[in-house]
């Protein structure tokens, strides 16, 4: 309709116009603002008049535009030809100023080349002259030097010499090589020349103090009656031979171990106290080096126990006369540490020519890794010698003498193995006759084999590189799965009787290694090797994901997959265990399964209610079993073995007994006798409610015990569930809450309409 309308709009104004049809979007406006009523076209007047004004408007500002965009271009094109011009000039400035610079430079240039020349000769003339106050500074400490050697005042020298060396210092990374070398020469003359006099006068006076100790007997002398002027004089020559320290750093060369011994950087062995090791070194290289009779391969406890004994006699005059001294003339040195160090670089140096000549002879071998061993922990034991310093486990951390060691180690440690599992004491408790000590009763062969892996463990625990570390800790994984395999074989051979004392001791040997193992997850030293197989990523290659983040967030433990092992074999040695004694009790069980339940007396025909003789075979062997058991398994086992049997003697009597039969009073309450009196009070002597292990017996004996008046209201309650049409009360309970006031939580209500179907007492019947 309404385009109906516009089209007969269109038309009247097209015929009374005689003009071309109006545009639609004209006619809208029309509408729009004139209406629908004719009285209303005076207002087109208005609009005409408006678009009139507007487009007016738009010319003038088209007129406008176009007539100033050509004055734009022309100023815009006559400053580009003003900058063009100008950009001309200016190029035309630089090529003459380039050209007169050419010009300048040709005409400079001999000027500049004499200049250079001339430039060069002073700079030559300068390093000659630096050069020459260089040798004279040196010339003139020497003369000093010697002026003072001359009248004999050797502290001044010393100081002389100290300057020479600092002269020497910082000139090291100069380029005039006989400079540095005239220096270092002139340092070294002058060196040798004090230390030599210093060093005899120290000597002198130690020799005065009864030095060395090389005894026990000489380190309790009589203090000499001049020990205050002994002790003033050593202050003195300690003081000038510290003086030294700096040039003596600079012309000794200092004995480099090879690199693949890994040994830590050290400071060099102050001079006082390398003085002080001349004699010892002396005696210990004519007695381990030389050819006398105690430099023996077979006997490295001779050297080492010598080192240790100097020690030891030395360290009381060390902290008491020499340290003091030290610490007066402000020198940081410790004199009981340097003089152990001095000591400990003849035991590096003897143990690396002994040890390569061993790694042939297994037994020499381990005795040495024995005896370095020993050493190493009295010197940082009783000593208190750093580990962050070099010391005899770094000659046995190189690579050929620690792979020597660790399959020493491996191929001891399989021996030893077989020694205890074929000992006659094998299986038997070191332990048995202690109740107190015995709780986890693990044999011999596994106490001994935990023993052996914590021995494993303290030897290398010093080692210095976590690389060592981490290899010996899949040493003692490989041992323990060597083990596990081992106690496997045995445990299948007594699988044919899993109540034999062997068999229960090989439960019980798995249950402590993996115990054990378990406490050592949680040990200091093991947690740092978790981190450093992970820092080093020595054991990511051959673990999983899972295992990787577990080792991480510090959940697992570098001995997980052993401990889950062991417990995988625990558990099925423990399956074997229970489904063995429930076959024996279900075989003693079958006459008490055929009992004639229907036609027992009941309770008041009886005096007094005893067991069935048909169960005294089934209580018996229960009996003796868990008694068995109890004595040959730890507690923790036991109490797993018998909860396990509880659980499955449970579910057998239910199914087999229970449910298998019809019971009349007297059979329902001898069973319930026959449960509560006897059968519960076998597991009372391990636990304050043993009838919580036996739900499905306890429940289904309340069901068939149940009074018969009870027992109607229980099954028509059950039978209004299942939507049977009974009578009931209006205020009934519901079946679930009326079982749970009988003490019924395990079984359903499906269930309990079973047990009481096995009732035969019900009225009527």
């Amino acid at each position: 309709m309404a385009a109906h309308e516009k089209e007969d709009t269109a038309v009247c104004l097209s015929t009374a116009d005689a003009d071309p049809p109006i545009p639609y979007y004209v006619a809208e406006l029309l509408k729009e603002e004139v209406g629908e009523d004719v009285k209303d076209l005076k207002k087109v007047r208005g609009l005409l008049d408006k678009a009139m004004q507007e487009k007016a408007a738009l010319e003038k500002q088209v007129i406008s535009v176009s007539s100033s965009v050509p004055l734009k271009m022309e100023k815009a094109l006559s400053e580009a030809d003003r900058a063009q011009q100008t950009l001309g000039n200016i190029v035309e400035q630089e090529r003459c100023l380039a050209n007169c610079i050419v010009q300048h430079l040709q005409i400079s240039q001999p000027w500049m080349d004499q200049l250079s020349l001339l430039m060069g000769q002073i700079e030559e003339t300068e390093r000659c002259l630096a050069y020459l106050r260089w040798i004279s500074r040196v010339e003139e400490l020497s003369d000093t030097i010697q002026q003072h050697m001359m009248t004999s005042n050797i502290s001044e020298a010393a100081s002389g010499l100290v300057a020479l060396a600092e002269l020497d210092i910082r000139l090291q990374e100069s380029s005039c090589t006989h400079l540095v070398s005239f220096i270092r020469d002139t340092v070294r003359f002058w060196h040798k020349i004090l230390k030599d006099k210093l060093s005899s006068d120290f000597e002198e006076v130690l020799k005065q103090m009864h030095w060395p100790f090389v005894s026990m007997t000489q380190t309790s002398l009589t203090t000499p009656a001049n020990m205050m002027e002994l002790t003033t004089q050593l202050e003195a020559l300690c003081t000038q031979l510290l003086k030294l320290q700096t040039s003596d750093d600079l012309i000794s060369e200092q004995r480099l171990f090879p690199e693949r011994y890994g040994l830590p950087p050290s400071a060099p062995i102050s001079l006082p106290i390398q003085i002080m090791l001349q004699p010892l070194i002396k005696r210990f290289r004519y007695h381990f080096f030389g050819s006398r009779q105690t430099n023996v391969l077979h006997k490295p406890e001779w050297y080492l126990t010598q080192v240790l004994m100097w020690i030891t006699n030395h360290s009381q005059f060390l902290e008491e006369r020499v340290q003091p001294l030290l610490d007066k003339v402000g020198a940081a040195v410790d004199a009981r540490l340097e003089f152990s160090r001095g000591l400990l670089d003849l035991v590096l140096e003897k143990l690396a020519q002994d040890v390569p000549r061993l790694l042939y002879d297994d037994a020499l071998f381990c005795h040495l890794v024995d005896e370095v061993l020993l050493f190493e922990k009295e010197l940082h034991g009783t000593h208190a010698y750093p580990s962050t310093l070099p010391g005899t486990l770094h000659i046995l951390a190189d690579e050929t003498i620690f792979q020597k060691w660790v399959s020493v180690e491996r191929k001891f440690a399989l021996e030893k193995m077989d020694s205890m599992l074929s000992s006659e004491v094998a299986w038997v408790s070191q332990y048995k006759d202690i109740s107190d000590v015995d709780e986890l009763k693990a044999p011999d062969c596994a106490e001994t084999f935990m023993t052996m892996l914590l021995v494993i463990t303290d030897r290398y625990k010093a080692l210095p590189t976590a690389r060592c570390k981490l290899c010996f800790l899949e040493l003692q994984k490989e041992l323990v799965d060597d083990f596990r395999i081992r106690l496997t074989q045995v445990m299948k051979e007594e699988s044919r009787n899993p109540l034999s004392p062997r068999y229960c001791a090989i439960l019980n040997a798995v249950n402590y290694i993996a115990t054990v193992l378990s406490d050592w997850a949680d040990n200091v030293f093991f947690l740092q090797l978790q981190r450093m197989s992970l820092e080093l990523g020595s054991e990511l290659a051959s673990l999983s994901a899972l295992q990787t983040g577990r080792l991480a967030s510090m959940e697992g433990s570098v001995f997980d997959e052993m401990i889950s092992l062991l417990e995988r074999l625990r558990s099925d040695m423990m399956g074997r265990l229970v489904e063995f004694v429930l076959r024996e009790t279900k075989e003693a069980a079958r006459p008490y399964c055929k009992e004639r339940w229907l036609s027992l007396p009941s309770q008041s025909e009886q005096a007094v209610m005893s067991l069935s003789s048909s169960a005294c075979p089934m209580m018996l062997c229960l009996r003796d079993h868990m008694l068995q058991l109890q004595q040959s398994l730890c507690i923790t086992l036991f109490k797993t073995f018998w909860q396990a049997l509880a659980e499955k003697l449970d579910m057998f009597i239910y199914q087999e007994v229970i449910l298998a039969n019809h019971f009349n009073d007297g059979g329902a309450a001898q069973l319930h006798f026959d449960m509560t009196r006897n059968l519960f009070p076998l597991f009372g002597h391990h636990c304050k409610r043993p009838e919580n292990y036996f739900k499905q017996i306890k429940e289904a004996c309340i069901i068939l015990t149940l009074n018969v008046g009870s027992a109607l209201l229980l099954r028509d309650l059950l039978r209004q569930d299942r939507g049977v049409q009974v009578a009931a009360l209006p205020s009934e309970p519901s079946p679930e809450a009326a079982l749970n006031e009988l003490g019924i939580y395990r079984l359903a209500a499906s269930d309990i309409t079973i047990l009481l179907n096995l009732r035969t007492n019900w009225p009527g019947k």
